[in-house]
């Protein structure tokens, strides 16, 4: 059985370049052999990621996740279970809002900057969505 779980969180320390890419490593190194497929998205101290496969796998991830004092604040925003990823084709997709037009974002939130703690699970994934169909995302498959 396939899932799709949505959570954000907050960054423990100020977000550097090299943080996100040892995230990044991390998730491409690990999730592969888990069958996890995903996109994680950031904006100043806030994730927000998306997380497939299969519920043992995605809710093992989760947990893990919640444990890394990387991050604080974790919170679900959604879980479902699906018929078909809409992720498939990353390991770990990657968007980095700092480097969109502010006014996608404001589609979906009071203000034009990631808050998904302000705003509805079902909105946070259609914004996940419109930038994957922009192609803001970078690092396809892994």
């Amino acid at each position: 059985m396939l899932v799709r779980l949505l959570y954000a969180s907050r960054a423990a320390e100020t977000l550097t370049p090299e943080m996100v890419d040892a995230i990044l490593a991390q998730s491409r190194a690990h999730n592969p052999e888990h069958g996890i497929t995903g996109i994680l998205c950031y904006g100043g101290k806030i994730f927000m990621q998306v997380l497939e496969g299969s519920r043992d796998e995605v809710c093992a991830l989760y947990n893990m996740i919640v444990r890394d004092t990387r991050h604080s604040d974790v919170q679900l925003l959604s879980y479902e279970e699906i018929a078909e990823r809409r992720f498939a084709g990353w390991t770990m997709g990657l968007v980095n809002l700092a480097k969109t037009n502010p006014s996608l974002i404001l589609k979906y939130a009071e203000k034009a900057e990631l808050d998904p703690y302000r705003c509805s699970g079902k909105a946070s994934m259609a914004l996940l969505e419109e930038l994957m169909a922009t192609a803001s995302v970078l690092g396809r498959a892994g």
